[in-house]
């Protein structure tokens, strides 16, 4: 008899975790399905099973992780009470959370081997543009409440915080705040600009009224 559904997935995802933590300890050059394989406790024609490949465990790896935080981001944002200063807020808390767990060591190694591997690089531009296209939506709902985004549309405040958020990880993991540059403070400091901007419009709308 064959393995039920049930048992396939508790496998892959195994297999999937054991990944992260070796890819996370050893980067991609050095990262070995034979090495993934033990760490999960099954036999290595198991990532063959699931994955067929070296890089089709990493391209699911990816899938497998961007869909987590996505859904995470999603839910936040569709929280209609926050502001949306209250939203860069929770966004600067996941940033952190994402470097503790390993996940924005993770994305780092997969988009440098997206450099070189098109496959890679493939499915990683197509996760990221799921995340930029989030928050284009989130700007231009935003840009209807304040009355517009100045000179700015959607899109291009799109690309930036995703290019800010991007770069700040990227600075991160090169040790750039031990050398004394407050990237994560920073950005946070961006939440503190769009809540005096908020506490302006909210006067401003107090003393039009009758």
């Amino acid at each position: 008899m064959g393995r039920s559904p049930a048992k396939k997935a508790d496998t892959s995802v195994a297999l999937l975790e054991a990944a992260k933590a070796i890819l996370r300890k050893n980067g991609y050059a050095s990262l070995s399905t034979r090495d993934v394989a033990a760490a999960a406790g099954v036999p290595l024609s198991q990532i063959h099973y699931h994955f067929g490949s070296k890089q089709g465990m990493m391209l699911a790896l990816f899938e497998y992780l961007n869909a987590q935080l996505l859904d995470r981001q999603s839910t936040m944002f569709a929280e209609s009470t926050l502001t949306l200063s209250s939203r860069w807020d929770r966004a600067c808390d996941y940033l952190d959370d994402d470097i503790a767990s390993g996940y924005v060591h993770v994305l780092q190694e997969l988009m440098a081997a997206g450099w070189s591997d098109p496959e890679v690089g493939k499915v990683i531009r197509a996760g990221l543009l799921s995340w930029y296209q989030l928050i284009r939506d989130v700007m231009a709902d935003a840009a209807k409440n304040i009355g517009g985004l100045g000179p700015f549309t959607p899109e291009d405040i799109a690309a930036l915080v995703s290019n800010a958020f991007m770069g700040a990880e990227s600075l991160f993991l090169i040790g750039f705040e031990k050398k004394g540059a407050p990237v994560r403070r920073a950005l946070r400091r961006v939440g503190d600009l769009i809540r005096i901007a908020e506490a302006k419009r909210e006067t401003n709308h107090a003393g039009k009224a009758p």
